[in-house]
């Protein structure tokens, strides 16, 4: 961080992310660079909150008066019941990755599906049909994204009830729950122009795993793994050798943190500046 960014005063405002784990983020290097280019008296800080303290976390939010807040893994879902309203997309997913302030009440956002969508269509556009590898946050966030386009749903998730009840929430959208099985999961990537790694397998510090094998994956698809660090999973790397379209989870990070930057500041942030801190910042750990 530079020497500019830690200039830090009473009228500093803070922003944070929430996350358990949260110690491989990149948010902070991302919005940061994004606070030093734009100039703005802000700082984004790293939190680590156990899901059992996000209570009394929210409640601090609420008490320092931070500007805003991320959260990520395991922590979406309990903020819904935490916050004062919801935006009419979080309600839908039932999900919340961003905490904003409205006329002095505390608000839930999911920016997660918005930023999907945008990077996906940056990168060349939507789907026939997509397979989607988990049901939590980001998983709901992506599926209720793409069913509102039109595309239709293979779903799979390590726990099948949790999954029929996203399907069931959806309606009749044209998602089909399916067995998280090997032969399965084949099966339909046979059908899938895109594959959605929305779990967290692969992960650093626990790389080198995949929630597919190598021969589910077809030449002319898209595999995309929200994972971005490391930033060329086992997954994407079994994509690449497939022939298929492997894209990680960096240009999905910026677009949501960008959703996420708007709110909280009503100022266009830099994406390109985002991009290159999160890369430069993946560089620094590889």
């Amino acid at each position: 961080m530079s020497e500019t960014a830690l200039r830090l005063t009473g009228k500093t405002r803070v922003l944070a992310v929430f996350g358990c784990p949260v110690e491989h983020s990149l948010s902070p290097a991302m919005h940061n660079a994004a606070i030093r280019a734009l100039g703005l008296d802000l700082v984004y800080v790293p939190f680590r909150v156990e899901p059992d303290r996000l209570r009394d976390a929210v409640a601090g939010v609420r008490a320092m008066e931070f500007l805003g807040v991320n959260l990520t893994i395991p922590l979406k879902e309990q903020a819904v019941s935490l916050v004062d309203g919801l935006s009419p997309g979080a309600a839908r997913v039932g999900s919340v990755n961003t905490l904003w302030w409205k006329d002095g009440s505390l608000m839930g956002e999911s920016t997660d599906g918005p930023g999907f969508i945008s990077s996906l269509e940056e990168a060349g556009g939507l789907p026939a049909t997509a397979l989607v590898l988990g049901a939590g946050g980001s998983g709901r966030a992506i599926c209720f994204a793409l069913a509102e386009r039109g595309v239709r749903i293979i779903l799979a998730n390590r726990t099948p009830e949790r999954a029929r009840r996203l399907a069931e929430e959806i309606g009749d959208a044209g998602v089909r729950v399916i067995p998280m099985g090997a032969e399965a999961l084949r099966e339909a990537c046979r059908e899938a122009d895109l594959v959605v790694n929305c779990t967290s397998v692969g992960m650093s510090p626990n790389i080198g795993v995949s929630p597919l094998t190598p021969d589910a994956l077809r030449a002319g698809q898209t595999v995309y793994d929200l994972v971005y660090n490391p930033p060329e999973t086992a997954l994407l790397a079994d994509a690449r050798a497939a022939g298929a379209r492997p894209i990680n989870g960096v240009r999905m990070l910026v677009h949501q943190g960008a959703y996420s930057f708007r709110l909280w500041t009503g100022v266009e942030p830099p994406l390109d500046v985002m991009e290159a801190a999160v890369m430069e910042g993946l560089k620094k750990e590889a």
